[in-house]
């Protein structure tokens, strides 16, 4: 293996793609195209979770490619799941369809030629947003042109060994007694009340009876149908713990990531790939799931979703791409008040990549430019852009409401933060802009402040907090610090930390003045 291969940029995602590698090598299997795969589920909102899969997918493609390997990334939408709950704000319309495949039911919008294009659409509206390309593939599609029917009539050939290996592995019996494989009711259109009882080989053909079922906590009616379904001709599909496997084998997918939720069935399609399809199955990685800030999953059923297009009204589409390859591994509790630090996180890091940061640890230095590469998809820019801090814009938003582009623009140039209007800053403040329309304010940076510097912060709050405006901010500020032994310029950076979350800044005085001293006094309060 050459050395690039070996290296790579430094960062998790050349490792991952490194060990696919090192592994495909060893199994001696074809590598003209090594495909990796990012499942989509269908039946709900798509959240920033969803797209990460498919992010994190992307990255580890190019990383092939860097190496010098075709790769592709296939987006798979699970659009034959059915529908298992409604989700927060849609329609109760939707009550009568519960069970149903997404693919089956009506767009409750009439936007899109059903429910689950419709869902499938705003999670590839969001990948598309944030510069991912990828080949869309639906299971409806799937399943009508028979893509999987030689791996669902070996599946089901062998039911019984694969019923109990599932109950072995995850302790589920429900398939001792049925069979993996749910045929859609020709009588009501539903998925999950089928129950497929026995499979008659030469015919192709799969026995089922329609019945109740409880689907979470909710009993959904079945129609008593009792059939035959061809698994040639007629709708259905697998059951999550062995379809995964007869995907790889069909569509010879190389690497796909997946989400501690879904452990069990990934273990299971593991062994179902290897042993019952003959086909190696991918190499993985587990990620932990995004958790809201009170530390729960964040989901399409709790209602606490953070959708890429949201999240685009406030941020870049760099930083949802520096959120998700920073790393893969830990739980991490996620909101809208982390994005001021990750567009400065990404200034930051571009600095680092351009010189103007020095890091002097090779191995470092060599991780965060390969981060920077990455987050640009590895079509990095030829020169940095102009960098304002995104506080700092949050900040002037709030003061200037009317006619804001053009005022804030007018301040960053009287602070010399700028020496001209830009366009891209135009658009910068329009999304800091939404971000101080929307939230109070940002959330509190950890700022370390020695007891010296904290006496001095005191003082300083009394200052600003007083009836009368003291007569020079910035003067008072230099021999606040003078008189309690502060470093002055210790003393501005710790204030440019708390108010910008960086070390340095405009003017402090005259900024100070425009954000309202009061205002400022109340925020530096909050560190003493």
């Amino acid at each position: 293996m050459s050395e690039q291969e070996t290296i790579g940029k430094g960062t998790w995602i050349d490792k991952l793609a490194h060990e696919l590698l090192e592994r495909e090598k060893s199994l001696g299997r074809n590598l003209d195209t090594i495909r990796v795969e990012s499942g989509l589920g269908a039946s709900g909102v798509p959240h920033i979770g969803s797209v990460g899969d498919a992010v994190r997918a992307y990255g580890v493609k190019l990383a092939l490619e860097n190496f010098g390997y075709k790769s592709e990334l296939i987006a798979y939408s699970d659009d034959l799941d059915g529908l298992r709950k409604i989700p927060t704000s849609f329609p109760d319309s939707l009550e009568e369809h519960l069970a149903k495949p997404v693919s089956l039911i009506p767009d409750p919008y009439g936007c899109h030629e059903s429910y689950g294009m419709h869902m499938s659409s705003i999670l590839l509206d969001g990948l598309d947003k944030v510069g991912i390309k990828y080949e869309f593939r639906r299971a409806i599609d799937t399943y009508k042109q028979g893509l999987l029917k030689d791996q669902i009539h070996t599946i089901l050939q062998n039911s019984t060994k694969i019923g109990d290996k599932i109950s072995e592995l995850v302790g589920q019996e429900k398939y001792q007694k049925y069979l993996p494989y749910f045929p859609v009711c020709v009588n009501c259109s539903r998925l999950y009340t089928t129950e497929s009882t026995e499979y008659i080989a030469d015919e192709k053909k799969v026995k089922y009876r329609c019945h109740d079922t409880e689907i979470g906590s909710k009993m959904i009616k079945g129609c008593g149908h009792e059939g035959e379904a061809n698994i040639t001709k007629d709708l259905g599909k697998l059951a999550w713990k062995v379809e995964f496997a007869a995907r790889w084998s069909a569509f010879d997918i190389r690497f796909e990531a997946y989400g501690k939720d879904i452990m069990d069935s990934v273990k299971v399609n593991d062994w179902v790939s290897d042993e019952i399809l003959g086909f190696p199955h991918p190499h993985h990685v587990k990620y932990e799931m995004f958790l809201d800030k009170g530390g729960k999953k964040i989901s399409k059923s709790l209602g606490n979703v953070i959708t890429a297009q949201k999240w685009l009204e406030f941020g870049s589409p760099k930083s949802i791409l520096l959120l998700l390859y920073k790393r893969i591994t830990g739980a991490r509790e996620l909101g809208f008040e982390d994005i001021p630090s990750l567009m400065n996180e990404y200034n930051e890091l571009e600095d680092v990549y351009f010189g103007r940061i020095k890091i002097d640890n090779q191995a470092k230095l060599t991780k965060l430019k390969g981060l920077y590469e990455y987050v640009n998809l590895l079509d990095s820019p030829k020169q940095s852009s102009t960098h304002v801090n995104y506080r700092l814009l949050v900040e002037l938003s709030k003061i200037f409401k009317e006619d804001r582009g053009e005022r804030v623009m007018k301040k960053l140039v009287d602070y010399g933060v700028i020496k001209n209007p830009e366009p891209e800053i135009e658009k910068l403040i329009e999304i800091a802009g939404n971000f101080s329309d929307e939230f109070d304010q940002q959330e509190k940076i950890q700022v370390e402040i020695d007891n010296s510097t904290k006496k001095a912060l005191q003082i300083l709050v009394d200052a600003l907090s007083a009836e009368e405006e003291p007569e020079d901010i910035q003067n008072t500020i230099y021999q606040i610090a003078k008189s309690n032994d502060v470093q002055p310029k210790d003393f501005f950076k710790t204030l440019y930390q708390i108010i910008l979350g960086t070390s340095r800044g405009p003017k402090i005085g005259p900024f100070i003045s425009d954000i309202g001293r009061k205002q400022v006094a109340k925020t530096l309060s909050e560190y003493v």
